[in-house]
């Protein structure tokens, strides 16, 4: 599997998502969401699971916005500030409403355990492919030639310690989210220890 195989959908909408995510997110966080998107889319491919490209697309670029100062609320989980984001977001683009609330789960889902892929392909991709980027938790399902490829491609940026920042931030403020649960679960250490950004150490000159 080589990036340039991956094909991102043209699409209003993927145009769209991509313009918004541009917009609000810090660059270290729009890389994440399009490696978000670029995991998850070779993985199910080399599986062979059936996704919707255009909603998994659209769903990675809004799954961490409610991570950013304008979309991060007081009282509701990043995850589920982002899928109401999205939802909004996709009633703008013409979705009907069912696949506006596909969208919102997608995102919500982002943040469980584990998604079965026969309930949700698309939820299973993006849960699986965020916990690669940030953790590095099943990194192994790429070739060390492509995750050198994508790293090159959208680097991290020092994604590690911004990201901390933001979920210790949402821990302190939102106790039972789900942020505080991966907190509570020292995210920080897996964080810190994801073998992408070890990768890049090596890498330095």
């Amino acid at each position: 599997m080589k990036l340039n195989d991956l094909a991102i959908p043209d699409t209003f909408a993927c145009t769209a998502a991509f313009e918004v995510a541009s917009a609000y997110c810090p660059p270290a966080l729009l890389n994440h969401s399009v490696r978000s998107y670029v995991w998850a889319a070779a993985y199910g491919s080399s599986q062979g699971i059936p996704f919707d490209a255009e909603l998994l697309y659209v769903a990675s670029m809004f799954h961490d916005l409610g991570l950013v100062k304008e979309f991060d609320s007081h009282s509701v989980a990043f995850d589920e500030a982002g899928g109401h984001v999205a939802w909004v977001f996709a009633a703008g683009v013409g979705w009907p409403v069912e696949r506006r609330t596909r969208l919102s789960e997608v995102i919500v889902r982002h943040m469980w355990d584990q998604v079965d892929v026969n309930m949700d392909a698309e939820g299973h991709l993006l849960e699986r492919s965020t916990g690669v980027d940030i953790s590095g938790r099943n990194v192994d399902d790429f070739s060390a030639a492509y995750q050198a490829e994508v790293l090159q491609s959208y680097p991290r940026l020092g994604l590690a310690q911004e990201f901390l920042t933001c979920f210790e931030s949402q821990a302190l403020r939102k106790p039972h989210s789900s942020a505080a649960a991966s907190v509570r679960n020292n995210i920080a250490a897996k964080i810190l220890a994801n073998p992408l950004d070890a990768h890049l150490r090596t890498q330095s000159p």
